[in-house]
């Protein structure tokens, strides 16, 4: 059985002078405002449907990399990815074109070169990465603290 995840959001007015607001199932995050402005100026108070995707990537790989080091024999101590994508206005339209992911993982015994090859591997499987391959540039940075 697949596990389904939902969300909703609520919209009301022009594009460039509406608003809404987006809330996960769970309820974890509670509602969500949404604006124009908060998607292309970043502005605090506000999410924007890359900043909802960055955040699902970088908790994606986070367990992506987690199991892969626990089944090596090399559990991780502590990871911590940030992801960061891009939204530009291509010829094509609006799009989202690049994400980057920065991980640091504390995990004792493990080399920096082993660490790489370990983030790109995750990558590579992470279920979020496979939803934005061939669509979005995926970079990926890494370091043991």
């Amino acid at each position: 059985m697949a596990a389904e995840s939902r969300a909703t959001a609520h919209w009301s007015g022009s594009l460039f002078e509406g608003s809404g607001n987006v809330e996960v199932q769970s309820g974890a995050t509670g509602e969500l405002p949404v604006t124009w402005e908060g998607r292309t100026e970043r502005p605090p108070g506000s999410t924007s449907p890359e900043e909802l995707i960055a955040a699902a990537h970088a908790a994606c790989l986070s367990m992506a990399l987690s199991g892969a080091l626990a089944k090596a024999g090399t559990p991780a101590e502590t990871l911590d990815v940030s992801a960061t994508g891009s939204f530009e206005k291509t010829d094509a339209g609006f799009r989202i074109t690049k994400m980057h992911l920065d991980v640091t993982g504390s995990i004792p015994g493990m080399g920096a070169e082993d660490f790489e090859q370990a983030v790109t591997a995750a990558k590579d499987g992470c279920p979020v990465s496979n939803a934005l391959k061939n669509n979005v540039t995926i970079s990926v940075s890494a370091s043991l603290s």
